[in-house]
């Protein structure tokens, strides 16, 4: 079911603060899903989705690899029969404001601080679609 990913139904804006671990799919450089589990914190008001990671990941490379315009990525958390995913164009962002941001938001949903990380980035998504059952 479609979302407009700016403007979200209650449930399924509520879905995503809840504690659940995603998957976020990049696409390798030679064009195959690479998917891992992951952390995501959603911001409808921005239109983002950010994962914090470390900066030496494949997930980043694979973001790097796609160029300036960014790739195209989504990630999706499932609990029982909810599902809700989002997709959208990914760049790594190492700003210390945005990071220490993406990591704020990330101790809000998940209930824990993550230990500080010289080498921690943050995998920018800004949104072009939503769909789910939340």
């Amino acid at each position: 079911m479609a979302t407009d990913p700016r403007n979200p139904s209650d449930s399924y804006l509520s879905f995503w603060r809840e504690y659940h671990m995603c998957t976020l799919t990049t696409p390798r450089p030679d064009g195959t899903p690479h998917v891992v589990a992951v952390g995501v914190t959603y911001d409808p008001e921005g239109g983002y989705a950010r994962v914090i990671t470390n900066k030496n990941s494949r997930k980043v490379a694979n973001v790097l690899a796609a160029g300036a315009e960014g790739a195209r990525v989504a990630v999706c958390q499932v609990d029982k029969g909810r599902w809700a995913t989002l997709e959208g164009v990914a760049r790594i962002r190492t700003e210390a404001e945005v990071v220490e941001d993406a990591v704020a938001r990330y101790a809000e949903r998940y209930g824990r601080t993550p230990s500080p990380n010289p080498d921690r980035v943050v995998i920018e998504i800004t949104l072009t679609r939503a769909m789910g059952r939340a």
